[in-house]
């Protein structure tokens, strides 16, 4: 089936999102968190991405119909982000998930970018229906995942040149996670910055190692969700 914006409860409210489901039928469901930037036409390329590799994606709205125009501006948005909403909304696209009928499994995997990738981590860390978790460059300073309730495994993938999520942060990361006994594979790659995998931004763009983190993605989903 083509992608399509579709409504799922949120704790009593209502809130939007972008699904994309295999056209062969059933599949893995996956849940995929914006950038910054809102749910832009990237982040439903993404979704449209793993639907042709047989996984049902659904991205929320997390912005709930606004997308930021500058970096000032996306900025601004992700600060003043509702995190108790988000949780719900989080929560009610996971259980929408669930309940889909071309959804296999008893689990759904999260992937996120940037305020995204922190928020992959976060729902994983708050709601144990999440059985794999998948962080691009995860950044947000309002959200601190509760690592200790953590079930799922992580996989990290992260730049090397970037300021907002510096290999030792990653690293310090990654220890933390080890620390709890958490299931934890962190990848850092070389030259890269914030971003590299999102292709309608050539100035950080890179093909090669946004390759090779699509192609761990789909090995760990596979490999965690079936």
């Amino acid at each position: 089936m083509a992608g399509e914006m579709v409504e799922f409860k949120s704790n009593g409210a209502t809130a939007r999102g972008y699904l994309s489901a295999p056209a062969a039928g059933r599949g893995p469901g996956v849940v995929v968190l914006q950038e910054w930037w809102g749910l832009v036409p990237h982040i439903k390329d993404v979704c449209d991405r793993f639907a042709r590799e047989g996984f049902v994606a659904l991205a929320p709205d997390l912005y709930h119909g606004d997308v930021a125009r500058s970096p000032d501006e996306a900025g601004k948005m992700m600060m003043a982000l509702n995190i108790e909403r988000t949780e719900k909304d989080l929560r009610g696209a996971i259980d929408y998930l669930l309940g889909h009928e071309a959804v296999e499994g008893e689990r759904v995997g999260t992937v996120g970018f940037c305020m995204g990738g922190v928020l992959s981590l976060y729902a994983a860390a708050v709601n144990e229906q999440v059985g794999a978790c998948v962080v691009f460059y995860g950044i947000h300073p309002k959200v601190e995942p509760p690592l200790e309730n953590l079930r799922a495994p992580v996989l990290g993938l992260y730049a090397e040149r970037d300021a907002s999520v510096p290999p030792a942060a990653v690293r310090a990361l990654e220890a933390r996670l080890r620390e709890l006994g958490k299931a934890a594979e962190m990848h850092i790659y070389p030259g890269t910055e914030h971003a590299f995998f999102n292709d309608t931004r050539p100035e950080v763009y890179d093909a090669s190692a946004a390759s090779d983190a699509w192609r761990r993605t789909l090995e760990f989903f596979r490999r965690h969700l079936g």
